[in-house]
């Protein structure tokens, strides 16, 4: 029983004492990591972007139905969204997705990390305009805070540097880091996603991060046609590359398997999952029904 209370989650209690232990037997997170490889037929989803662009303000991409779909999973299948710190499971009190964006398309740039907040009913169109407004602050705007912070800390000597990152990883462990500094942090978040597609890289698996509390780290390739097997013979089909590496300490294979097929759903399909792309705003009843069915279905 922890003696302190964490300002970003909520221990969860009633966890069988098989996977009680294994945060104890796994105590770091890339030795608990699972890779998985999913396929997603985005033939559709291509289309029905097309078809929002041409009446939205703010472009929307597959990256952009990527994320919106993960964090429609991490809503409607809360298990996933925890993380293991100090021997123990947390539910996290909000869902956040972080990514990395090149402040410009040359080598020696650097890049801009956003993290950002998703709301259980948000709609598509007003994640992509904030997370535009996102990408544009890091990228044109003066430093951020953590930007300042982290500048500040590397003008010390390298030992007080390493002093103060061991000294926050030891504070996060006993739950004394204050929230102010974990807030705004792309390190604290329910899922890390890399575009890698956007750059012609697609086999890539990323490592997770043993600062911080991500538990997810998702990276996006780039679309492929694809000879896939159909009854009768095969067919051409436009297929992305998305690689997960999950803690496995959060939860089983078999409910992060559920979990990540409703981003699959609203992936694929959607139309379906998010009403038409002309209108866009608010997903439909239906919409939202058919989500709510496949959460049902997964238990």
């Amino acid at each position: 029983m922890p003696l302190f209370r964490r300002s970003d989650g909520d221990l969860v209690r009633d966890l069988p004492p098989v996977r009680g232990i294994v945060p104890y037997l796994m105590r770091r997170r890339n030795e608990s990591a699972v890779y998985h490889e999913a396929l997603y037929d985005v033939g559709r989803a291509r289309s029905w972007l097309r078809a929002y662009n041409r009446s939205h303000r703010n472009r929307a991409t597959l990256f952009h139905l990527v994320l919106y779909a993960a964090s429609r999973a991490l809503h409607l299948r809360p298990g996933l969204n925890r993380f293991a710190s100090g021997g123990r499971v947390y539910q996290r009190r909000e869902v956040s997705i972080a990514f990395a964006a090149k402040k410009e398309m040359k080598d020696p740039a650097p890049f801009a990390t956003v993290k950002l907040r998703l709301g259980a009913e948000e709609p598509f169109e007003e994640t992509v305009r904030r997370l535009a407004e996102s990408v544009d602050e890091g990228r044109f705007a003066p430093s951020r805070r953590i930007d300042q912070e982290a500048a500040l800390i590397m003008r010390l000597p390298g030992f007080v540097v390493s002093w103060l990152t061991a000294l926050a990883a030891r504070l996060d462990r006993w739950n004394l880091l204050p929230g102010f500094l974990t807030r705004d942090d792309p390190f604290f978040a329910s899922l890390f996603l890399a575009n890698l597609g956007s750059v012609g890289l697609s086999d890539t698996f990323h490592h997770l991060y043993e600062y911080g509390t991500v538990s997810i780290f998702g990276v996006v390739g780039t679309v492929r046609p694809t000879v896939v097997p159909v009854r009768g013979g095969t067919e051409v089909r436009e297929l992305l590359s998305v690689r997960w590496t999950l803690d496995e300490r959060v939860n089983d294979g078999f409910y992060a398997g559920r979990s990540l097929r409703i981003a699959q759903d609203v992936l694929e399909d959607p139309e379906k999952f998010l009403g038409p792309p002309g209108a866009a705003v608010l997903p439909t009843p239906e919409a939202w029904n058919a989500l709510r069915a496949r959460r049902d279905e997964a238990g």
